[in-house]
């Protein structure tokens, strides 16, 4: 395994952490009353994007997992517009789950909306930049010994801190500790936020650690 792959990781995830943190410290700057927690909406809408710009900038610059097969125009639109269908869809999905979780119904949509795109951001548009929209490659990558590279382990790793943050945060909502920050769904995305960041800075770190004992099989 070569440590210029692993630093090349290291870096790419480090600049999506610096990029929440920026989304949470410069619109501040812009925006009078802007804060985290008291304009929380509108720092999910500017965290999603910027994360999700960044992860297809750094996918179109490193190309982790390109393709020998080169595709015409109408192939890469027609890739490009399942990807976007797959990100819709996975924000329903999301949305669906947190509801079924306990998240309200009706009253809070635009809330819960808004974290499922969030959690999308965190998870399906990585796999949708690295995979492509293609749901075999999605399972064999999250099955057991299924990642064929460290851009696939570190996706694995991140994905799954995301969501077990976004578990652990919802902890705290059912307390009458009566915190402005328990209010939904704050500490779940914060949870999600703060697990995806752990997970960027744990893969590779990780991969690093074990990379003697990481044989990834040839595709």
């Amino acid at each position: 395994m070569r440590e210029a792959e692993i630093w090349r990781l290291l870096a790419a995830n480090l600049l999506c952490a610096l990029a929440i943190v920026l989304a949470a410290v410069v619109p501040a700057v812009f925006l009078d009353g802007f804060s985290v927690l008291g304009t929380h909406l509108t720092w999910l809408c500017i965290c999603s994007v910027c994360v999700a710009t960044l992860n297809i900038i750094l996918h179109l610059v490193l190309k982790p997992n390109q393709s020998p097969k080169r595709r015409s125009f109408a192939q890469k639109i027609s890739r490009f517009l399942k990807c976007c269908i797959y990100f819709f869809m996975s924000c329903i999905l999301f949305h669906a789950i947190i509801v079924l979780y306990g998240a309200p119904l009706i009253e809070s949509v635009t809330e819960t909306f808004l974290f499922a795109v969030l959690l999308s951001t965190f998870t399906t548009l990585q796999c949708l930049c690295l995979l492509g929209p293609n749901i075999q490659a999605w399972i064999r990558v999250f099955s057991k010994n299924g990642a064929m590279s460290i851009w696939e382990s570190s996706l694995q790793i991140t994905s799954l801190c995301s969501i077990l943050g976004a578990w652990f945060g919802a902890f705290p909502i059912p307390l009458d500790w009566d915190r402005p920050w328990q209010v939904w769904p704050i500490s779940c995305s914060l949870g999600a936020t703060f697990g995806y960041m752990a997970g960027l800075i744990i893969a590779p770190l990780w991969i690093h650690w074990n990379r003697k004992q990481l044989t990834y099989k040839s595709r």
